[in-house]
């Protein structure tokens, strides 16, 4: 299909998304759920933190951070991989094939169809918490914050294609999940998730500066909270949509060397 003839679909696409996601509503709920983990870090680290503080961080710092840090985590979360897997190993990706969107397209219009379900359960409590004891931790320039829409963009593509990248390892093994579970133990650790990322020694940070775990969701929690000034965030920037650009090759690269090893073998 034409690019011109997916753009008219895809509004289609995103309210068949949307009619599955409310109608899984309760499954969706789990997911939230089980991303609360920056929660119970910020009662952790506030802990921690009540004597003293630790490198920049005071309690306050330690609040308004994990609290975006849960608002970026909702924005650019992404678990295609799951029904990639599945539909590949058990050939059901063949039905999709034959449908004139390709499937990727779809998988997309399905991961931005679920976005609202999850701010309509996670982010009124989020935002009012943010705006009574986060805000004064808050970026206050309206060039970052424009700068912070590209990076939850940036996040969330990134996401997104690590996801289809996970998904597509399936059509050479028998499942890729435990791919994801390695991703996530780096992920958790390495993005800023469960530790800021400056609080690592100086030459482990500047390892994680050039990895892409940081820019699925520190850059845009350190924007939110006035961590970097523009030339700082522009920078960051650029590296994080060098790797959208690099996992976007990669996505390209795995799903026709994976076709054709799904055709070959009668999927």
């Amino acid at each position: 299909m034409s690019a011109r003839a997916t753009l008219r679909a895809f509004p289609a696409l995103l309210r068949v998304g949307f009619s599955e996601a409310v109608a899984y509503r309760a499954e969706m709920l789990v997911w939230v759920l089980a991303t609360t983990m920056p929660l119970v870090m910020l009662a952790l680290w506030t802990a921690v933190a009540r004597d003293a503080p630790i490198g920049n961080y005071g309690q306050a710092q330690f609040v308004a951070y994990f609290l975006a840090t849960f608002i970026v985590r909702q924005l650019s979360g992404c678990w295609v991989f799951w029904e990639m897997n599945f539909e590949i190993r058990n050939g059901t990706l063949a039905m999709r094939l034959l449908r004139p969107i390709h499937p990727l397209w779809a998988y997309t219009a399905e991961s931005i169809a679920a976005i609202p379900m999850r701010l309509v359960v996670s982010l009124p409590a989020a935002a009012i918490a943010w705006f009574v004891v986060g805000r004064a931790s808050a970026n206050r320039d309206p060039v970052l914050w424009v700068a912070w829409l590209a990076s939850i963009a940036g996040a969330w593509l990134l996401t997104l294609l690590v996801n289809f990248l996970v998904g597509c390892a399936a059509f050479f093994v028998e499942s890729s999940l435990k791919l994801m579970d390695a991703w996530l133990v780096f992920f958790f650790v390495l993005s800023g998730y469960l530790v800021p990322v400056d609080l690592f020694p100086p030459r482990f940070r500047a390892v994680i500066d050039w990895l892409p775990f940081r820019f699925q969701l520190g850059l845009s929690v350190e924007i939110m909270t006035g961590a970097h000034d523009r030339a700082a965030a522009l920078a960051l920037l650029e590296r994080q949509w060098g790797w959208v650009v690099l996992a976007l090759v990669g996505t390209m690269w795995i799903w026709r060397r994976g076709l054709e090893r799904f055709a070959a073998y009668g999927g």
